[in-house]
C-alpha cells in the first residue's frame, strides 16, 4: 500500500546520501526511475536528480519532465515521450491530487545528497517540444501548505 504524505518523522530539509536510501526508508521506492507510483493509484513521490533538462525548480512551482524518451549511456532526450508507464501515474495524481512528495539532489557541504523538498500537488501537465526538440510531458506541482 502507498502512503502519500510525509512518512514518519521526515521533513522538508531533510538530507539523504543516495536514492537507495530513499529506498531502505520507504520515502521513494525505486532505485533508479525518478517516478515512485502506479497507474491506478498515483505518484507518492519524485526524484529532481538533473536528469532531464526540461526540468525546473522554482520556489513557487516545479516543472518536472515525465519519464522516457532518454538514452540510458548519453543521458540526452532522443525521442518523444508518450502518456505510459509512470507518466500514468503523475496523471493520476493530478486527478486525485492526493499529495506528492518531492525529493532534490543538491549539493550540501561540498558533497552530493537528496534534500527532502516538502509536499506537492499536481496540478496540470502538457505535452511540449523540449530543449532537444523531442515532444516531452512536463508535469506542474505547487508546494502544499505546512
Amino acid at each position: 500500500m502507498r502512503i502519500f504524505g510525509h512518512i514518519g518523522t521526515y521533513r522538508p530539509g531533510d538530507l539523504f546520501d543516495n536514492r537507495l536510501e530513499l529506498s531502505l526508508r520507504g520515502l521513494h521506492r525505486p532505485r533508479r526511475a525518478g517516478v515512485s507510483g502506479s497507474q491506478a493509484e498515483g505518484a507518492d513521490s519524485i526524484v529532481l536528480a538533473g536528469a532531464y533538462e526540461d526540468d525546473l525548480f522554482g520556489e513557487d512551482e516545479i516543472i518536472y519532465s515525465g519519464s522516457g524518451g532518454r538514452d540510458m549511456k548519453s543521458g540526452r532526450q532522443t525521442t518523444n515521450q508518450e502518456m505510459t508507464g509512470r507518466n500514468l501515474a503523475l496523471r493520476r495524481s493530478q486527478e486525485t491530487g492526493l499529495p506528492v512528495r518531492v525529493f532534490q539532489r543538491v549539493t550540501h557541504e561540498g558533497r552530493e545528497a537528496i534534500r527532502y523538498e516538502g509536499l506537492y500537488r499536481l496540478i496540470s501537465h502538457e505535452f511540449a517540444r523540449g530543449a532537444a526538440g523531442f515532444q516531452v510531458l512536463l508535469f506542474r506541482l505547487v508546494p502544499l501548505a505546512p
